[in-house]
């Protein structure tokens, strides 16, 4: 078996630790008393710090130790938390994930430019206390520091370990001009006098301007054991200095001693509980595999149903209902074991928005509901982009400034909502502005100009906003950093039908807009209902089928010029599947017709036959078949054979734009 590669277990675990300390960070603009949160982002920092030595990563160590010191500061109550520190630490965030991922992108000037700013958030914040040396530490830099005082004393073992204290001494001697002092105030009576024992301690002063990883480097593998005070050089009278406010001490009760190790321990885990919950890490890849075995153990299943089928051996029959059944529970467990929060998703964005909000000078609050939907983790991974434009855009067109808000009788601050929740067998994403709504008279005009919708065509609102995916199309009158290109739009219409999708839009003008994504749960396995058309037989997604009714050949006959059905009194457009694929056979006496739908839109598709339920495992289609509209993919039946899966999407589309044709040459 592979071992699993120690600098990738380390990225991953950085990964979510950086993610962590994101949140944590993003709260504490809100929360900046928050005690909690502070401990968080210190503690992730000194997780991905300690980690980061022992894994080789040395520049990540050396940079992320200085967030650690100002956290540090900050928890013991010497430094406030304020936004220029967390805008210093949201960079600093961004470029320990470069110096992680990417270390031969990562600039060097761009870490010191990073430290610079944090040493000038630090040393001009008002209230700063010098309570102890990590913020004497941060400023020194700004307030020309020129080396260190060291007091340390070694382990009591340390030379019986193999540690020289002379060598660590002409390492620091290295660094430059170095003055040393042996502390001999422990070295016990002569009768008690263990020689194998280091008694002795040592006073530095070192001028140099190497930072205080590179001090601290010195003494890495004793680092944990030993006692070190170090202080930079920096003159009294430049730092601010307020009394820190401590309770009394009882009388006759000694002075609190300071440790001189300053370097926090983290606690060891806890062991879990007897029936507790636990979870381990499962590559991404595995998963993968696991549900392409699933998937061929789900065909395999399919061609014993239908061996049963055929067969009169009752224990045949029972065989293939039990396998039935354990492959339905080990599909579905399989299924979830992919299924991961939506809120991993959605604690990506408020970054962003806090980032635009500060650019474009509007005050934005991001709103998220519905954070526990689980969606499959493919999914999840090629929503990203999409979910983006789309927040750019609500941010960019939708909300105005808050001095034009408070012109239209509405708060200033504007919000913008993600939510998530089930609807049967589909997630829906909707993401909501309580902004200005969609400009329904401008689209129209910009559709007109660019040819997308004839001239004096009044289209619905769902017809009309739809325009909106088209390449190119844009309302911006002028074309920003953020957007106005009308290039957006029309990469997330395709991402979402390449995962099965579709999009719907509704506003109401000065109130506001919502663009919903209906998706399926699942990219892998999916129920469908299998029909025969000709001598070929399709898979239609079960989640897209509303109902199924009989077309008689009286009524196909009648309908040869218009092609609609009146259910329940509302027309519905259809399409004879046998003339769409040029099947060559002649229609069946009494054909079937399937009513699906693709949003609010609805299309009736006439088949031959309906054959049943399909336990669906989605197979991609090659390469010369990537412009194949109508089918999202194919599968493998039971007797080997393959049926293609319809693409409902394009079949409603392409059906109510014959429905309009008709209604024009009419």
């Amino acid at each position: 078996m592979n071992q699993p590669d120690p600098a990738e277990t380390y990225r991953q675990e950085a990964a979510d630790l950086l993610d962590q300390l994101e949140q944590a960070l993003l709260d504490l603009e809100r929360a900046p008393a928050d005690a909690d949160l502070i401990d968080t982002a210190f503690r992730a920092l000194h997780t991905i710090k300690g980690s980061g030595s022992m894994f080789g990563f040395d520049r990540v160590a050396g940079f992320t130790h200085h967030m650690e010191t100002a956290f540090d500061a900050v928890r013991k109550g010497h430094v406030p938390i304020g936004s220029p520190l967390i805008a210093v630490a949201l960079a600093a965030k961004d470029h320990i994930r470069m110096l992680i991922e990417q270390p031969e992108v990562a600039s060097e000037a761009d870490g010191a430019a990073i430290l610079a700013r944090l040493r000038t958030a630090v040393a001009d914040m008002p209230g700063l206390v010098v309570g102890d040396p990590a913020v004497a530490a941060l400023v020194a830099g700004r307030q020309g520091g020129s080396g260190w005082r060291l007091r340390f004393r070694l382990p009591r073992d340390a030379m019986a370990s193999g540690t020289n204290p002379l060598l660590l001494l002409d390492e620091l001697r290295g660094f430059g001009p170095c003055q040393v002092t042996a502390t001999t105030d422990a070295i016990p009576l002569l009768q008690a006098l263990d020689p194998t024992e280091c008694h002795v301690g040592w006073d530095v002063t070192l001028t140099t301007s190497q930072p205080r990883a590179a001090i601290e480097q010195v003494f890495l593998f004793v680092l944990d054991e030993m006692e070190l005070d170090l202080q930079p050089l920096v003159p009294a009278q430049t730092v601010r200095t307020e009394p820190v406010d401590r309770p009394a001490a009882a009388p006759g009760a000694p002075a609190e001693a300071r440790p001189m190790a300053a370097e926090p321990r983290p606690e060891p885990p806890a062991a879990a509980a007897p029936g507790s919950a636990s979870s381990i890490r499962v590559a991404a890849e595995r998963l993968d595999e696991l549900m392409d075995r699933v998937g061929e153990l789900v065909i395999a299943q399919s061609r014993l149903k239908q061996v049963a089928a055929t067969s009169n051996d009752i224990q045949v029959k029972s065989v293939a209902e039990e396998i039935e059944r354990l492959a339905l529970e080990l599909r579905d467990t399989t299924m979830s074991a992919r299924m991961v929060p939506i809120s991993q998703l959605f604690g990506r964005f408020r970054r962003l928005v806090r980032d635009l909000s500060h650019e474009l000078g509007k005050d934005i609050a991001l709103i998220t509901v519905g954070e526990d939907t689980e969606l499959d983790k493919t999914l999840i991974e090629r929503l990203a982009d999409p979910l983006i434009h789309l927040i750019r855009n609500a941010i960019d067109h939708g909300i105005a400034t808050p001095e034009r808000r408070i012109a239209l009788g509405k708060p200033p601050q504007g919000h913008v909502t993600l939510s998530a929740r089930h609807l049967g067998h589909e997630v829906l994403i909707a993401i909501a502005d309580d902004g200005r709504g969609l400009d329904r008279a401008r689209i129209l005009e910009r559709a007109q100009e660019q040819g997308l919708l004839p001239a004096g065509a009044y289209p619905s609102d769902n017809e009309l906003f739809q325009v909106l995916f088209q390449p190119g199309f844009s309302t911006a009158r002028e074309v920003t950093n953020i957007s106005g290109r009308g290039v957006g739009m029309d990469v997330v219409r395709r991402t979402i039908e390449g995962l099965r999708g579709t999009i719907s839009i509704t506003s109401e003008a000065g109130r506001g807009s919502e663009i919903t994504l209906h998706l399926p749960l699942t990219l892998a396995i999916i129920d469908g209902l299998l029909v025969r058309v000709g001598r070929g037989r399709y898979v239609i997604p079960l989640t897209a089928v509303e109902e199924c009714v009989e077309l008689s050949a009286a009524v196909d006959a009648r309908s040869r010029g218009y092609s609609f059905l009146n259910i329940r009194g509302a027309l519905v457009p259809f399409l004879r599947l046998r003339d769409l694929f040029d099947t060559g056979t002649p229609a069946e006496d009494y054909q079937k017709v399937v009513i699906v739908s693709s949003g609010e839109q609805r299309v009736g598709l006439v088949v031959d036959q309906v054959i049943g339920d399909h336990q669906t495992v989605i197979k991609s289609l090659s390469k010369l078949h990537a412009d194949v509209e109508t089918f999202s993919g194919a599968t493998i039946l039971g007797d080997g054979a393959v049926a293609l899966i319809l693409e409902v999407a394009h079949l409603v589309a392409h059906g109510h734009q014959r429905q309009d044709q008709m209604r024009a040459a009419e």
